[in-house]
């Protein structure tokens, strides 16, 4: 998944989702093919969601799988980062 380009469309999915012409239209240097390509490992990695309505594919993203890891591994990092900046200020206004 650390491809620059399925972090793009993972990016450009976040706020609402967009059906696979849109995302070509926004990747104007890749093939349909490879877009394609990319959303299949965006799939598989369960990160995107698509539902076809119609002739028309909709890509949803799956942001479970990242509040997962966030809540696993980012979120007590930063808590105690916040501790720390906490007691610093405490320190400093002392």
């Amino acid at each position: 998944m650390s491809s620059p380009t399925r972090r793009r469309i993972l990016d450009e999915i976040k706020d609402r989702p967009l059906t696979t012409g849109d995302l070509c239209a926004r990747f104007p240097g890749l093939d349909r093919c490879t877009v394609m390509q990319h959303l299949r490992v965006l799939e598989a990695a369960d990160l995107v969601i698509p539902r076809r309505e119609g002739r028309e594919r909709w890509n949803h993203l799956n942001a479970l799988p990242i509040k997962h890891i966030h809540d696993r591994w980012i979120g007590p990092y930063a808590a105690r980062a916040t501790d720390m900046l906490d007691r610093l200020k405490a320190d400093l206004e002392a």
